[in-house]
């Protein structure tokens, strides 16, 4: 026992600075819904899918802003404890373990993109392989302790983010023929081939099932909490940047996408930024970018396999998940958390070898719905905590009670989007099959209704 415990400790490392928890929740955000699922929006709604980008930016924005604010309330606690504060053990252990189900599928469709940006590279080398290959190096990464692996997100974040600035200045130097040699379109593009909304104004509510994916990660705040000193202090300022960045992000580069190569041309097989690119003649520059791709989408899986183990760290402490599953290496990893990711990673890698077309998107569809639930909980347990909070919050919701129920209203028509989406009909299958065989669990784990023991 005394060597376990000298080895292992029972609480996660507060080791992580603001800007490590900043950028690790942009590298949750910014990664294949961008950088490959963009293809896919852009082919929905056309150019004008700027405008689904920014309406789920809003909603994200109120999102993001509970979760401060009940952070500068119940301090020292998680997301995820905060649902357990609001509505019992019943609705954290569904909504936990939903929340790694979505994890970890979005940590199988990073290395699945990752490996398809290889295949620019290796044509010849299967898609399975390479997918593997970094499904190993991201299990690596997060054997590092929380500083270490802070430090190392911090810089893989960095890199995609200075690319996304760079494709724009670039891409507009294009677009209006600042760059020697390269054809300037103008807005041609955006008026021709059917104008801005090609698909009129509908189409921009269709985009959002996938705008939804995009942007989940975003809440990986709120389990940054626990490894986190003063987070009730940082998390309202990191929250105020970060959302107004997410949003640049997003719709800059795809209006500059839109702007250098009509809409109705991009392919879902390879990303637009290569292809905006590839089509202006920079070739080179080209394949620069697929290695920052590489990068961004590596750091995406990266941050998703951090926020399924830490939150199978905070159910397995609160009695939601085996206790083996909470137990901490020396460097503060939740060790066997790590190996269970590991497995479902390598297995899902796997998945590339028994289906490539169609892949993208029947997986892209589950953590789509799931953060949309995800959401939609922490809405509902900001509006039931805040008329018993202990104290005053040192961060509040703009135009509480009502801006947090319309877009708690919003998110649910949307997840009623998702159900009845032909497209989506096994993914969602699949995710209501989950939520129910958890839910039914739920009731026979807690039948007594009586609060578990913390661990």
């Amino acid at each position: 026992m005394d060597k376990i415990n000298n080895e292992e400790s029972s609480s996660l490392q507060k080791k992580l600075l603001p800007r490590h928890i900043s950028f690790m929740a942009m590298g949750g955000v910014i990664g294949t819904g961008i950088f490959k699922g963009s293809a896919e929006t852009v082919g929905i709604a056309g150019p004008g899918v700027i405008f689904s980008y920014i309406f789920a930016g809003l909603l994200l924005l109120v999102v993001m802003s509970a979760i401060a604010e009940m952070a500068t309330v119940h301090k020292g606690k998680n997301m995820k404890e905060f649902i357990r504060e609001a509505f019992g053990e019943r609705v954290s252990f569904v909504i936990g373990w939903l929340y790694c189900f979505m994890w970890l599928s979005v940590c199988v469709i990073e290395i699945i993109a990752a490996g398809s940006f290889l295949q620019f590279w290796l044509p010849d080398t299967p898609l399975w392989l390479l997918s593997l290959a970094c499904a190993v190096f991201i299990i690596l990464i997060n054997t590092m302790s929380v500083g270490g692996y802070g430090e190392f997100e911090f810089w893989l974040a960095g890199i995609k983010i200075a690319m996304i600035i760079v494709f724009i200045v670039l891409g507009v130097g294009i677009l209006f023929g600042m760059i020697p040699g390269a054809t300037a379109p103008m807005l041609h593009n955006f008026t021709n081939y059917g104008g801005f909304l090609p698909n009129g104004w509908t189409a921009i509510f269709s985009a959002l099932l996938v705008v939804m994916f995009s942007y989940g990660g975003s809440e990986l705040i709120g389990l940054t909490l626990s490894e986190t000193q003063d987070a009730e202090k940082v998390l309202p300022r990191v929250v105020k940047s970060f959302i107004l960045r997410v949003i640049l992000f997003y719709t800059l580069p795809i209006l500059v996408i839109c702007g250098l190569v009509p809409w109705n041309s991009l392919s879902e097989h390879t990303s637009p930024f290569v292809q905006v690119l590839t089509s202006a003649g920079l070739q080179g520059a080209a394949h620069l970018i697929n290695f920052i791709l590489i990068t961004a989408v590596l750091s995406a899986a990266n941050s998703g396999i951090y926020g399924a183990t830490r939150m199978l760290h905070s159910m397995a402490k609160d009695g939601e998940a085996p206790a083996g599953l909470g137990r901490l290496s020396a460097k503060g990893v939740p060790i066997n958390s790590l190996k269970l990711s590991a497995i479902v990673l390598i297995a899902g890698s796997m998945i590339a070898y028994f289906a490539q077309d169609g892949l993208f998107r029947l997986l892209m569809a589950v953590p789509g719905f799931v953060v949309i639930l995800v959401w939609i909980s922490i809405c509902l347990t900001q509006l039931k905590l805040r008329k018993n909070y202990p104290q005053e919050p040192g961060f509040k919701v703009w135009g509480y009670p009502y801006i947090t129920a319309v877009t708690t209203i919003c998110l649910s028509l949307i997840a009623l989007m998702f159900i009845f989406d032909a497209r989506n009909r096994i993914s969602i299958g699949v995710c209501l099959g989950v939520l129910a065989a958890l839910t039914l669990y739920s009731i026979v784990k807690f039948r007594t209704g009586s609060k578990q023991v913390d661990r």
